[in-house]
């Protein structure tokens, strides 16, 4: 099977998240992909526990306007960027990118002082996409046309 080639940054679709083509930084370095989100919390909710959250528009100046709520979710421990082990919340959304979908494993973390509020880690990449850092936006060529 012949791989597609991904930018080091590309735009991506999260249509459960109401998010339709965000950019999103390609880092093969990350295991895990990771989302900024604000107001995380759990709270339990008829006996069972519910994750929410808020996540920011891709001009990154205001939220979606939706708190968002999961009843699928763990934690999980990751590296952060500072090499620091933390906590995370992770979840499961669909995926689309380069004119692939499938499922894909989220941890939230607060990002707003990083550059790219979406980060897509090795662990959706391998065996899927091959990445060429000197390039940005490849996906868009792969697209189904409308």
């Amino acid at each position: 099977m012949e791989m597609k080639v991904l930018g080091r940054k590309e735009k991506i679709t999260l249509p459960e998240l109401g998010l339709n083509l965000v950019g999103a930084k390609i880092d093969s370095g990350a295991y895990t992909s990771s989302l900024h989100a604000e107001e995380i919390r759990v709270e339990e909710v008829a006996g069972k526990k519910l994750l929410y959250f808020k996540i920011l528009m891709p001009d990154h100046q205001k939220y979606t306007g939706n708190t968002l709520a999961f009843d699928s979710f763990r934690e999980k421990k990751v590296k952060n960027s500072f090499g620091q082990v933390e906590v995370r919340y992770l979840i499961e959304t669909k995926l689309q990118v380069a004119g692939e979908t499938f499922r894909a494993e989220f941890t939230l973390t607060d990002r707003s002082s990083m550059k790219n509020s979406i980060l897509l880690g090795r662990k959706i990449l391998r065996g899927r996409f091959l990445v060429d850092v000197s390039k940005t936006n490849l996906g868009k060529h792969y697209r189904k046309k409308k």
